[in-house]
């Protein structure tokens, strides 16, 4: 029980991270590049296909397939799918100090850039590193990424909600060393 009771503890500092998503990105352009794009004007979206890249400053999406809306306040919502057999990714530069990172990676991912959440559906992964070396790491069939809070949650269907008998989630989460706090 008392090893219950730390781990929760654990979890929770875990999703109340201080630190949070490089701020600069918010202000910077969305850059695409793909293999083919189809634009509608009337509906303002952008189809982008094949080989797609995805950069806003230090966040880079990359995908098989990519649907870009915008709503009359110019905010943009994105859509990646991975390809066959594959999975999309994420990858985003965190303010928490130098050379902090957080990545994911689904069959499906949903940005939302007037919130900055990231939503990752069906097998999805999730993973915060200090340069190459993951930190913590989280697994399960849905996560969602306030990227503004550094906050996530992990459920165990694609749907978002957690269910009985859906599957696990799994999360491993690394010792903090003192010497790395001096």
């Amino acid at each position: 029980m008392k090893h219950f009771f730390l781990l929760l503890l654990t979890l929770i500092a875990l999703g109340a991270c201080n630190a949070h998503a490089e701020k600069a990105d918010s202000d910077k352009p969305t850059n695409v590049e793909a293999d083919q794009m189809a634009y509608d004007d009337v509906k303002q979206i952008n189809t982008f296909t094949g080989n797609v890249v995805l950069t806003r400053g230090t966040l880079v999406m990359r995908a098989h397939k990519l649907v870009v809306s915008q709503d009359p306040a110019g905010y943009q919502f994105a859509t990646l799918l991975a390809p066959a057999g594959g999975v999309a990714t994420f990858r985003q530069k965190r303010d928490a100090g130098p050379n902090q990172w957080i990545e994911g990676q689904a069959e499906r991912i949903e940005y939302d850039g007037k919130t900055e959440i990231v939503k990752l559906f069906s097998k999805a992964k999730m993973r915060r590193l200090e340069g190459n070396k993951p930190t913590d790491e989280v697994e399960g069939e849905f996560i969602s990424y306030d990227s503004r809070a550094e906050f996530f949650t992990v459920n165990n269907t694609a749907s978002g909600a957690s269910k009985p008998g859906g599957g696990r989630i799994k999360a491993t989460i690394q010792p903090r060393s003192e010497s790395k706090d001096k």
